[in-house]
């Protein structure tokens, strides 16, 4: 009788580390969706704040659109953007694009002096640092995920319940460089 209690035991703590682990990585996976959509929404606020950008610099420096319209390009770019992968393209294409944008500002001093140009680059900072808060979240929460999808035994579980890896929000090569600017 002793012998059926301690396999019963056994039975039931095996049981509940099942559902305690799958309970987990469903945990994990919520966190990383939810933390994702933070990302989208602060891309999207930033995608919201560039055509003001845009048209408030334009009366400025009319003469430099190229400029202009790269940065309308990358943004348009961006809100079409589907997945970790191409929204962090996105991204460092808008990088770009807004450095030069800023570069070109610097070029007329009544253009700085502007308070709604002031006003926009500075929401726009502030969007920028809650967007790379977002993104390290993610990232931190997509390398638990894959290490325990890695790990054994914890491996054989998430793939028992198909839990699969997910892609970090990655920036590419030519971001990681200096930004060119040309007039």
């Amino acid at each position: 009788m002793i012998v059926l209690y301690i396999v019963l035991g056994v039975v039931v703590l095996v049981a509940l580390a099942l559902i305690v682990s799958r309970n987990r990585f469903v945990g994990q996976r919520q966190l990383i969706r939810s933390s994702w959509a933070n990302i989208d929404t602060e891309l999207r606020r930033r995608y919201d704040l560039i055509p003001n950008l845009v048209e408030t610099v334009k009366g400025y420096a009319a003469h430099e659109r190229q400029t202009l319209d790269a940065v309308i390009q990358a943004r348009n770019a961006g809100i079409s953007a589907q997945g970790p992968q191409q929204e962090a393209q996105a991204d460092n294409q808008i990088t770009g694009a807004l450095k030069s944008l800023f570069a070109v500002a610097e070029a007329y001093p009544e253009l700085k002096a502007n308070q709604n140009f002031l006003a926009l680059q500075e929401e726009l900072t502030a969007t920028e640092g809650r967007i790379a808060y977002a993104r390290q979240f993610y990232n931190d929460e997509v390398l638990k995920l894959n290490t325990r999808i890695q790990s054994f035994p914890t491996n054989v579980l998430a793939n028992a319940f198909g839990f699969h890896q997910r892609e970090y929000f990655e920036a590419d090569d030519t971001s990681r460089g200096p930004v060119s600017v040309q007039f």
